[in-house]
């Protein structure tokens, strides 16, 4: 019987399971599209559903119950301002799973995981080193 096994383990610790999917959703919540693989992006629905209802709740509780999944305050801070009130009149349906063929190297379905009306200038920003500016850039 599988009595409470309610999860996808995904092949990780718990530990591990936690940790990736607190990163996962931090980077939907900041560049509202990301690709994973599908098991993945199912997992990671329910989650960034719930943190997102916790948005829309307000009030300092739901801030420091997202700040323990979230742990990025300018994530949250678009959490509270801008995610919010978009979803402030849909009531759940927050994202949307696509899939998008199976990856190169191991045959593993892929998906693209997104908030639903997503900003889409939000994609890749922010996103790793910055890159220096030469001379001919600074004074351009």
């Amino acid at each position: 019987m599988r009595h409470g096994m309610a999860r996808r383990k995904l092949g990780v610790t718990s530990t591990h399971r936690i940790s990736m999917l607190r990163n996962m959703a931090t980077s939907l919540l900041k560049h509202e599209q990301i690709t994973t693989t599908l098991p993945k992006a199912k997992e990671l629905r329910p989650f960034v559903e719930r943190i997102i209802t916790l948005g829309k709740r307000g009030g300092l509780h739901a801030r420091r119950q997202v700040l323990a999944q979230v742990r990025d305050d300018a994530v949250v801070e678009k959490l509270f301002s801008t995610i919010a009130t978009r979803y402030a009149a849909r009531s759940g349906g927050y994202t949307r799973v696509l899939k998008a063929g199976n990856r190169y190297g191991d045959m593993a379905p892929m998906a693209v995981i997104e908030l639903m009306e997503r900003d889409v200038a939000a994609k890749g920003q922010d996103s790793g080193p910055k890159p220096e500016a030469t001379e001919e850039q600074a004074t351009a």
